[in-house]
Order: C-alpha cells, then structure tokens, then sequence
C-alpha cells in the first residue's frame, strides 16, 4: 500500500543508454513508466520484455516491468504525456565540430511537450536527465513553456550512469542530484528514486547541471593524473601501481574532500617547487605531462583573476589586506600568493596595509625574510600590528587567508566591502 502511494506516472524521453535504463529501474521501484522514443525498433523491444541494446542487468529489469505492467513503450510522445505526471528528458547532447553540445534533440523534444502543456490541465514536471551546459534549462527549457495551459516545473536531475554497469550504477547510487526553483517539483522528481534509500542534493537549477560536468571532468583529471604519475613512474623505474596503491591509502588529504574547495591560489615552499621538479625531471626524459605541466599555469591564471577583482575596487580605495603568509596559521612568506598580489597593487600606485596575525617582521629570518624583503622592501611600512588598525583604516577589505569565526565576526561588524578570496561566507547579523 505505501509503496503504491509513493508510485509516479512517468514518461522518459529518449531509450538510449541513459533513457531506457531509467525507464526499466524506476519501473522496477514501483512507478508506471513509459518509454518515448521515435526508434521503433527499440520501441518493440521493449514491449516484447527485451532490452534494446546490450546492458547488463537491464533485460531483466525490463522484462519484469513488462510482465508487471508497470512499464510500457510508444513512439507517440502526445499519448504517454498525457499519462504522465513527470517527464524526463534523456534524449542525446552530442558534441558539435567546435566543441560546443549540440541541443537540436532537446529544442524538438521541449516543443512538443510545450505545444501538449497548452491544452493541458495537471500540472507537469518536467526533469532534464540529458547533459546540459549551465543555464539551458534558464535559457532554453522554460522560456519554451511560456505560453503553456499547465502549470509547468522544470528541474534538472542529471545522471551518473556509466555505460557496462549502468544498472548497478542506477539502484546503489553514489550521488542523486535534482535542482530547481520549485521545491514541489524538486521533491517530486527526489521521491522516484526514495525507495533507493540515499538522500537527494536538492540544489539550485544551474548547480544541478554544473555538477554532472564537475564530476566527470573530475574523473577525466583523475585518469589523466595517475596515466601521468604512472608514465614518469615507469620511465624513473618505479613501481607505478606501488606508488598509486600507496596514495590512496591517505583518505585525509588525497582521496577525500581536502583540497576540493574553490578558494585562493596556491603556494608555500612545497608544491610550487615539487611540480616545477617534476616538470624538470620529465622533460630530461624527453617526457610529456600536459596535466602536470598545466598546474602552475593554472594556478598562475587564477591568482591574476584574483588580482584584477580587487583592481576593480575604485582607484580611491585604501585596500586592506587579511592574511600575507601563503596560507594561514604559519610564518612561511616563500611563494605566498598574496606577496604576488601586493606588488600588483603596490605597482598600480593603490594604498595598501597588511594584517596577519603570525607575522612580526622582526621575528622572521633567513630565507623567509630575505625573500619578503627582497620582493616588497617596504613591507614594514604596510604591516599592522592588529586587526583593529586595518579595519578602521581600509576603504575595502580583502580576505586572503581562511579565518576563524571570530575573526569572521570582527571583519563582518566593521561594515566594510570585503572580497573574500578563500571561499568562506562573512556572517551576516541578524
């Protein structure tokens, strides 16, 4: 009886991988689903309890939703929509010749779900399961529902189904994405998968269809950078599957959440100096590493996007800056990104002061000091000695350095404008 009353009448768009997947497995948790797809081959396939293409797993899933009639399959797109209550659109994106995704199935698809929502009565959710560039479903998707009879919802749930074991991939997700404005229509698309028992990220309409490209370039990454660390392992006569085995074994820093956070630039003594060694040692060997080679530049190009936000700030502005070391709870200037920073500002002609409370310039020595000295030979002219003194005398603030709650707290009740390069979130008052 529960499961009855959680079911959904559902269409899917598109029996490609993605599509007839989803169809089979949502039908196999309990909802009536039926497939649209103008391929009638797969059409019939479906309808004779047989998968279309070969999947592991999804023959059955099909068949016992056949014979349990809880699925079914038309090329009559009018006719399973008028069945349904959600819709999910999992026709293909595939790549133009300059890169850009090619949206043609999807304009075709959302015009004719539109031209039934002008005669419709029910409400309708609509999901874009497909792979969608940030702002399609804003730009692309609703405005084609403008005109519409129905009240129409429009989320994105991308998927995360991996070809061979797509099945497997559908009924023990690791990751259930849906976003949107409406948070009825958000839940409604959450609840086909509840009887999976994995909690749904509920997020906003363009984070749900930036993340599926989050994770897979993540994955591309993370292919790439083992191939590398494999290639230069086995050309330095390494055992590459020791050192990677041996990597993984840290679930604190290397897999897990360290590090994946969007922030400042990165710098200190150890990985600017470690990679540059890589890099070093790999051309020696006559050895590409592209991803490798990208990180400095990389890293390079983020701190100038840093640079030129606060370069925005008015040419009048006292520019007062929360953190000088390259990270924070340490002393170490060498490569710190921010000295970076104050020679851009410094070299703009902009007023500029420094607070961080581990520097004492009096207190640092040998390499650390001659570094800073070298680089901004004023620096003590800069340097406050408190917090205080910072926030009374800056127009604008900037955070470089993550801070405690606290310090938060003091920076958000001075009032002042403050670009936060590390991420965090000011505390508002309330």
């Amino acid at each position: 009886m529960h499961a009855e009353e959680m079911s959904s009448r559902v269409a899917v768009i598109g029996l490609g991988y993605v599509g007839c997947v989803t169809a089979a497995c949502l039908a196999s948790l309990g909802h009536r689903v039926v497939g649209v797809d103008r391929d009638e081959h797969k059409i019939e396939s479906v309808l004779r309890g047989e998968a279309p293409f070969y999947e592991p797993g999804l023959a059955d899933h099909i068949r016992q939703g056949v014979d349990a009639g809880r699925l079914s399959a038309t090329v009559n797109i009018d006719e399973a929509l008028s069945a349904s209550e959600i819709i999910l659109i999992c026709v293909g994106t595939p790549s133009e010749k300059n890169g850009n995704l090619g949206l043609d199935q999807l304009r075709r698809v959302v015009a004719q779900i539109a031209e039934h929502a002008r005669t419709r009565s029910a409400p309708l959710v609509v999901a874009v399961r497909s792979t969608v560039f940030p702002g399609t479903c804003e730009e692309t998707v609703i405005p084609a529902f403008a005109g519409a009879q129905a009240r129409v919802t429009v989320v994105s749930n991308p998927e995360f189904l991996r070809e061979g074991i797509a099945v497997r991939d559908f009924v023990e997700p690791s990751l259930i994405v849906v976003g949107g404005a409406d948070e009825d229509g958000v839940r409604a698309v959450a609840n086909l998968y509840a009887p999976l028992g994995v909690k749904a990220s509920l997020v906003s309409l363009r984070t749900a269809e930036m993340i599926k490209y989050a994770c897979n370039a993540f994955h591309a990454v993370k292919i790439a950078f083992a191939n590398e660390i494999g290639a230069l392992s086995t050309s330095l006569g390494v055992n590459a599957a020791e050192v990677m085995r041996t990597l993984c074994e840290d679930v604190r820093l290397n897999i897990s959440p360290a590090y994946l956070k969007p922030g400042f630039a990165f710098g200190g003594s150890c990985l600017p100096k470690d990679l540059r060694a890589l890099n070093y040692r790999a051309s020696r060997l006559d050895l590409k590493l592209p991803l490798l080679e990208a990180a400095l530049p990389s890293n390079d190009r983020h701190l100038e996007r840093a640079i030129h936000a606060v370069l925005d700030f008015p040419q009048s502005s006292r520019i007062g800056v929360i953190g000088l070391a390259f990270k924070e709870n340490t002393d170490d200037l060498r490569e710190s990104p921010v000295v970076t920073l104050l020679e851009q500002l410094i070299g703009k002609g902009r007023e500029v002061r420094v607070y961080d409370p581990h520097i004492q310039l009096d207190a640092i020595y040998g390499a650390n000091r001659r570094f800073i000295l070298e680089t901004i030979p004023h620096i003590g002219r800069l340097l406050d000695t408190t917090l205080d003194q910072t926030l009374v005398w800056a127009d604008h603030l900037v955070i470089t350095q993550k801070q405690t709650p606290g310090m938060l707290a003091r920076i958000a009740a001075a009032g002042k404008p403050t670009l936060d390069l590390t991420g965090q979130q000011l505390p508002t008052g309330g």
